[in-house]
């Protein structure tokens, strides 16, 4: 199974796959890691691992489509069976999403539906929400509308900050998203008819609900 991650920042979600596959939890080979930033801290995180990091400038092309093209034909050179976006900031084109349908993963902060786009905690501070967290989906042409797979929900205090909440929901982040490489390594997971299946059965829209 070879894996291709795409970040724009810091990559700890990346840190965390980067772990999981050394310690065998993902049966996996993390085969390379892109970034539309070539100052983005992820990319120290793949070379310090021995991972081939690539940056590639938005600015290079005159097009989103123009960037896409090469992204793609870069990402392909090391043939890879599933794309994860870990913390990739740039809004895909509908021909890059095609290309990777049924392989492309994104993990969101927050419980998706609600909130997609950007400033998910802000939104959740001042619409006094109780629970927050985040989902792993599958990635359609639908912004943050790609069906579930896993949701991980955390509680949200009196007094917390965006701080807090971002270190809360990021150490939830940590946990789920391995895991669902490692459902998608291990032939566990797929996506069909526009939803995501697990072991054969075809799950809610707000995705698997596990202990696991």
């Amino acid at each position: 199974m070879n894996i291709v991650v795409l970040i724009s920042g810091n990559g700890s979600n990346l840190q965390a796959i980067i772990d999981a596959c050394e310690s065998g939890k993902i049966a996996g080979t993390l085969r390379a890691v892109f970034s539309n930033k070539a100052d983005a801290f992820g990319l120290q995180r793949a070379r310090d691992a021995g991972i081939p990091a690539h940056a590639l400038s938005a600015g290079q092309f005159a097009t989103r489509e123009a960037f896409d093209r090469e992204l793609m034909q870069e990402i392909d050179a090391y043939a890879p069976d599933l794309v994860v976006l870990a913390g990739y900031m740039r809004i895909l084109s509908p021909a890059f999403v095609a290309h990777y349908t049924g392989r492309l993963i994104n993990i969101h902060p927050s419980l998706l539906p609600k909130y997609p786009g950007l400033h998910t905690h802000r939104q959740v501070l001042e619409n006094g929400d109780a629970e927050h967290g985040t989902s792993v989906h599958f990635v359609t042409d639908e912004l943050d509308g790609g069906p579930v797979i896993l949701q991980a929900k955390v509680p949200v205090f009196d007094g917390d900050d965006e701080a807090d909440i971002t270190a809360r929901v990021q150490a939830q982040e940590h946990a789920i998203y391995p895991l669902v490489v490692s459902w998608f390594a291990d032939g566990r997971l797929k996506m069909q008819d526009n939803a995501a299946w697990l072991d054969g059965q075809k799950l809610s829209p707000l995705g698997h609900a596990s202990d696991e």
